[in-house]
């Protein structure tokens, strides 16, 4: 994947914030695994399972914690 996505973490709003970081944990998982067919698949096994949802929203969280930061917590 060489195409340049992220550009800046700077958003106007906390609300582009938390869409950016939900844009970054799909973006990890599609860097980890870049076949789009496997991704597929795994989405109806995880999309199910308690655990791995919970895992997810930590990413966001810690991506959005991140953001924030970046961003001076829009004061």
């Amino acid at each position: 994947m060489a195409d340049t996505w992220l550009t800046t973490l700077i958003t106007a709003t906390p609300q582009e914030g938390f869409e950016l970081a939900i844009k970054l944990a799909r973006m990890g998982v599609k860097y980890t695994q870049p076949s789009a067919e496997v991704r597929d698949k795994l989405r109806s096994v995880y999309g199910e399972d308690a655990d791995a949802l919970i895992a997810s929203s930590q990413v966001v969280a810690t991506n959005f914690q991140t953001i924030a930061a970046a961003n001076g917590y829009w004061k």
